[in-house]
């Protein structure tokens, strides 16, 4: 039996139960800076980092484009930090989630993030990995160093397929 999931807009409002969506256009929080030649959008999303010798990181990584429908067997999850991705093109991508119950993903729920929204994964949430659409796609990371296993990965009894809106 296929158990099929269609991907919704990634919105903030639909997004707030799994993590924090990071974009220019709905916060009220920014300001010029430089003497005025740049505007920041100043704390789209907070960074967290706990065990031993922890630190926050800045990465980048070329994620490669997935078929679709996507076959998602696996979930994974890092206790001791969060995890963000923020695209540095503008192109779109997959954003697949899980509520935790009882210490184990539950249903899966797929977002599409428009082209220039990110996100971040608070600490111990559940999520796919990253999932490019169409063509090869550039990522800044903000995530946890540190001492400690930081990775957990749950795989599904029987997978998802996972679709994009039509």
């Amino acid at each position: 039996m296929t158990r099929i999931i269609t991907a919704k807009p990634l919105t903030r409002e639909n997004f707030t139960a799994f993590g924090e969506v990071i974009e220019t256009g709905t916060t009220d929080n920014h300001f010029p800076i430089n003497g005025g030649r740049a505007e920041r959008f100043h704390a789209l999303a907070t960074a967290d980092a706990t065990g031993p010798n922890a630190c926050v990181l800045i990465s980048t990584v070329r994620g490669t484009p997935y078929e679709f429908p996507l076959t998602l067997t696996m979930v994974e999850r890092h206790p001791f930090g969060s995890q963000a991705f923020i695209p540095l093109g503008a192109r779109p991508f997959l954003v697949v989630v899980c509520h935790d119950e009882g210490g184990k993903p539950g249903t899966p729920h797929a977002f599409l993030a428009a082209p220039g929204q990110g996100i971040n994964y608070p600490r111990n949430s559940w999520h796919g990995v990253l999932t490019p659409i169409g063509e090869p796609q550039d990522f800044a990371i903000v995530d946890r160093g540190g001492d400690g296993n930081n990775l957990e990965e749950f795989f599904f009894d029987e997978p998802y397929e996972v679709r994009l809106p039509a």
